[in-house]
């Protein structure tokens, strides 16, 4: 350390604190890294690499950044998943001898930005933490440092279901304990992309003991506690916006798991990030970003009680019924500013006077959107109305403080409105008067001496001063000017009257703006006492955002509100999958029912590739998904039972991160299924099996389903290629054939889209190869070979049974119990006994009775 100038060890010592992060040094008008910092954030910013002198035997690797625009390079870093700490003067370099002190002012990270340019307004940023116990459960604890919204979840399914709650929210960094399980924190970070980060400290200082005054659970608390230490740790600044935590009990909400979630495509597309083409994209007519934000929580985690299913369903109609209100209620709303947002950015110390003009704004809307909730006559849409708080006081505040136009920095004035502080406007008209007086002087002068050339100017190092050039110099009168300085053809003077009327300009524009900076801090302050009423506003708003625009999804797009029963009873009349009717030209959707009374478990759906199985199977999906998140479904009539979690198998990828081929994924996802799933679940399988041979692909795909009608008995869309499996509905009561209509003609398939009973004849493979476009000599071969192989099939599986039924007669012959140990004899013999060899299959058999053989010979 010695070997550095006293501001590079300076640097050291803060860098040692800050090891995970970018280190932000602020040196005059730069922020400055150094060392490995600079040599990778010159590659990752794209911005020149240099050196300097520290004092050491080597120049050292230096780059910067400008610190008016570092938010920019921050916001790349970040992007990155990388972490920024900024490190800040934190005294005035002109009143220091030796290096400025300088402190870390605010580490950030993905999960704790702040800043609204790196953030998407319509999505949440949350940061979370996961703790593991003993006993395999988890807490998982969210905090979105943007609203102050805390919340807290008991996970008892083991790591997956951890991951799978993590999955279902827009996680942008996790915090775990040091001695977290290291093959864990790898997947979160590879598998799942999130930025890892460390927090052992889990006790809740007394200061935050309000925000758990409702938990209980030793479990919980040492999850939030984890959380809360981090953001103490990062942020170092007032968190007076923080809301109490929320548990969240998971039995309240439907189960999606995250391969569902991926495979419905809820929020984003597979093939491609991003809204469009997602449920969301479709569904989502919200005016503002905090409704946003909300239906998508909503669709997250939709609900399991029928009562709340059904406020929901009856706000929807109140608003679907009337209009004119609702286009006049969605004009309204949308100059509604992120109230949410705004309220964190108050308390977090870091809003602006243009901040405040936006709130205000927002807040002389409510009056509007009160008056128009008013008049809807529906009683849910009053309760609506009952829970507004229009901050009126707020309001007035902020009307008589704020200037109407204000600057974007809070450090040059210009921040206050006039007649709000007497002692200001003393201020202001002195500076105003005083211009004025100086105008009037310049005149004076040069009438009283006769000099037309003569100016008053001022600068920053001498001041006001009256400007005469050389050649006039004879025409003043003697001993009032006193000269300030010489230039090449010009005297500049002042008089006692000009430096009177100086200092009381200077001093009160200096004076002003210290004084507008005072007021707005308090201002600031005072509208900090708010911030709860506002979450609440804000809440109470994005709840009637995402309402009206489920209404007006229903009314664009025909949808209708769902019954719901006890009965254990599907009916869907004319479905439709909500995103492919949308993406396909108006009236080509072909509509079906989908119905499976108390009696019928399983429908097994057969039918050619590219013929709207998984369609089908999707939007039975989404139509349950819909409805109880609140919103109406897309079809002529739905009657439904509330369905407690939905597991779906469709579509194949290969999770190369985890080294799992699409064989391994499907096979993961079904055992995920099968071990979760109740008789009240969903289960959406789509052509288990095919990753394997034939028949290994044939008998797991039967024995799956037999295991669900058996033992789950939870409502199952089933799709297969084997046609042979369509014989067990003569052995399973439960399992219903359905199968996707097709038509050939004149050598080509026609797919018509409509779901039949009853198992498919054929599966048009070949046929569906030509509508690809493959070459005409192809098809004309695969045609010969399928003949010949369907033809040799009978005689092959015949020549199979009769092997299998030798071989196991010799075994059975051979295992016979010899008399040469009396106690094993009679052992192996019970044991054979036992066996009921005609209800296993061959296999089975053979593997038994040669454990039995080998047995004997020992």
């Amino acid at each position: 350390m010695a070997q550095y100038t006293p501001m590079m060890q300076q640097y050291l010592k803060i860098k040692a604190d800050q090891k995970d992060a970018f280190l932000f040094f602020r040196l005059g008008d730069f922020y400055e890294l150094f060392f490995d910092d600079a040599l990778k954030a010159s590659q990752e910013l794209e911005i020149t690499l240099t050196s300097r002198d520290g004092g050491g035997s080597e120049r050292i690797p230096m780059c910067g950044v400008p610190y008016h625009s570092a938010e920019n390079y921050i916001k790349q870093l970040i992007e990155k998943g990388y972490k920024v700490a900024i490190c800040e003067q934190v005294e005035d370099p002109k009143a220091t001898k030796g290096v400025v002190k300088r402190e870390v002012v605010q580490l950030i990270t993905p999960g704790t930005v702040m800043e609204g340019s790196m953030l998407d307004e319509k999505e949440n940023n949350y940061l979370a933490s996961l703790s593991a116990f003993d006993d395999g459960s988890y807490t998982v604890s969210y905090n979105d440092l943007t609203t102050g919204e805390n919340s807290v979840a008991l996970i008892s399914g083991g790591f997956d279901a951890a991951m799978s709650e993590l999955y279902s929210r827009p996680v942008k960094e996790v915090v775990v304990a040091s001695d977290f399980n290291e093959e864990h924190k790898q997947m979160l970070s590879e598998r799942l992309g999130y930025t890892v980060s460390h927090q052992d400290e889990t006790e809740i200082v007394p200061e935050f003991h309000k925000l758990v005054e409702d938990v209980h659970q030793d479990k919980l608390l040492t999850g939030f506690g984890r959380l809360l230490n981090y953001i103490q740790h990062t942020q170092k600044r007032s968190l007076d916006h923080l809301q109490p935590v929320k548990i969240i009990e998971l039995k309240q909400f439907m189960t999606l798991d995250m391969y569902s979630k991926r495979n419905l495509e809820l929020l984003e597309t597979l093939r491609k990030k991003g809204k469009s083409g997602s449920l969301l994209s479709v569904v989502d007519k919200t005016t503002t970003s905090m409704g946003a934000r909300m239906l998508k929580k909503w669709m997250e985690r939709p609900l399991l009680s029928a009562d709340a299913i059904s406020t929901r369903h009856e706000q929807v109609e109140g608003f679907l019924d009337q209009f004119f209100e609702r286009e006049t209620l969605r004009d309204e709303l949308s100059n509604v500013y992120d109230l949410e947002r705004l309220a964190g950015r108050v308390a977090f110390g870091n809003v602006n006077a243009r901040d405040l003009i936006q709130l205000r704004n927002s807040l002389g809307r409510v009056p509007n959107i009160l008056a128009t909730l008013a008049q809807f006559t529906h009683p849910k849409i009053e309760k609506l109305y009952e829970k507004i708080d229009p901050l009126s006081d707020l309001k007035t505040l902020l009307d008589e403080s704020i200037a109407d136009d204000p600057p974007i920095t809070v450090k040059e004035g210009g921040l206050i409105q006039d007649g709000f502080n007497g002692k200001l406007d003393d201020y202001r008209y002195a500076s105003k008067n005083g211009k004025q007086w100086i105008a009037e002087l310049e005149q004076k002068e040069r009438t009283q001496t006769g000099i037309k050339s003569l100016k008053i100017g001022y600068n920053r190092v001498f001041g006001y001063y009256i400007e005469v050039t050389k050649a006039n110099l004879r025409h003043l009168p003697e001993g009032r000017y006193e000269r300030k300085q010489t230039l090449t053809n010009a005297e500049r003077f002042i008089t006692p009257e000009l430096k009177e009327k100086e200092t009381m300009i200077l001093e009160a524009q200096e004076k002003s703006i210290e004084l507008e900076y005072e007021l707005f801090l308090e201002v600031r302050e005072k509208v900090k006492t708010y911030v709860k009423r506002l979450q609440h506003l804000a809440e109470q708003i994005s709840q009637i955002d995402v309402l009206q625009g489920f209404a007006q999804v229903a009314e664009a797009y025909q949808y209708v509100r769902p019954e719901y029963t006890d009965e254990r009873i599907v009916n869907i009349k004319q479905g439709r999958h909500p995103v492919v009717e949308k993406v396909m030209k108006e009236g080509t959707f072909v509509p079906n029912d989908i119905y499976m009374d108390e009696s019928t478990d399983v429908l097994l759906i057969t039918g050619p590739n590219m013929s709207g199985k998984s369609t089908y199977m999707r939007q039975l999906a989404l139509t349950a998904i819909l409805g109880q998140m609140g919103c109406f479904v897309p079809c002529e009539s739905a009657s439904l039972p509330i369905f407690d979690q939905i597991f779906t198998r469709i579509g194949a990828a290969d999770d190369l991160v985890s080294g799992h081929s699409t064989f391994m994924v499907e096979m993961l996802e079904a055992n995920h299924a099968l071990s979760h799933a109740t008789e009240n679940s969903m289960i959406l399988l789509d052509e288990i099996g095919r990753g394997t041979s034939t028949y290994d692909g044939m008998a797991l795909a039967q024995a799956i389903v037999e295991f669900i009608h058996e033992e789950i008995k939870a409502k199952t869309l089933f799709s297969t290629h084997y046609h042979e499996l369509t014989t067990l509905d003569e052995q399973l009561n439960h399992l219903k054939n359905v199968h996707v209509r097709a038509e050939e003609y004149e050598g080509n398939v026609v797919f018509l889209h409509q779901i039949k009973e009853g198992p498919a004849d054929e599966s048009y493979g070949i046929h569906v190869a030509k509508l690809a476009h493959l070459p005409d000599v192809l098809i004309d071969r695969a045609s010969e070979l399928l003949d010949q192989l369907e033809n040799a099939q009978p005689d092959k599986k015949v020549k199979e049974l009769e092997e299998s039924e030798q071989q196991l007669s010799l075994f059975v012959e051979e295992a016979k119990p010899k008399p040469v140990n009396e106690k094993r004899s009679s052992e192996i013999e019970k044991r054979l006994h036992s066996l009921d060899l005609m209800e296993m299959t061959p296999m089975d058999a053979m593997n038994e009775l040669y454990q039995l053989q080998k047995r004997l010979k020992s």
